[in-house]
């Protein structure tokens, strides 16, 4: 799926994307307990509880930030990946034409 472009291999690259999404679902496996949690604190509306959902809302944003630029990061090297592959792709079909147009002359 990912060729080897830029001297990343297909597993590294594939590996790469992985980590990326292991650690996006570690952390929304947070989160969901995180807001389960609130939502208790919440529910019991005991004062002790209400004011420790303060820190846990700014884990939960904290979380939701570091979310986002992992995903950022994931997109950014998507793109560059597929810019690179396009690249090569385009060399290539240039290479092939030029080889072309060049037998095709000294056939004449």
């Amino acid at each position: 799926m990912f060729p080897d472009v830029q001297g990343m291999g297909e597993g590294k690259g594939m590996q790469a994307f992985e980590k990326s999404f292991v650690q996006v679902q570690s952390i929304l496996d947070q989160n969901r307990v995180l807001i389960n949690e609130i939502n208790q604190n919440h529910e019991s509306k005991i004062p002790d509880n209400l004011g420790r959902n303060v820190g846990l809302i700014r884990e939960l944003n904290n979380n939701i930030r570091k979310v986002v630029d992992l995903y950022s990061h994931l997109s950014s090297n998507f793109s560059k990946n597929m810019d690179a592959v396009v690249q090569v792709q385009g060399d290539s079909r240039l290479a092939a034409a030029a080889a072309a147009n060049m037998m095709h002359k000294r056939t004449r």
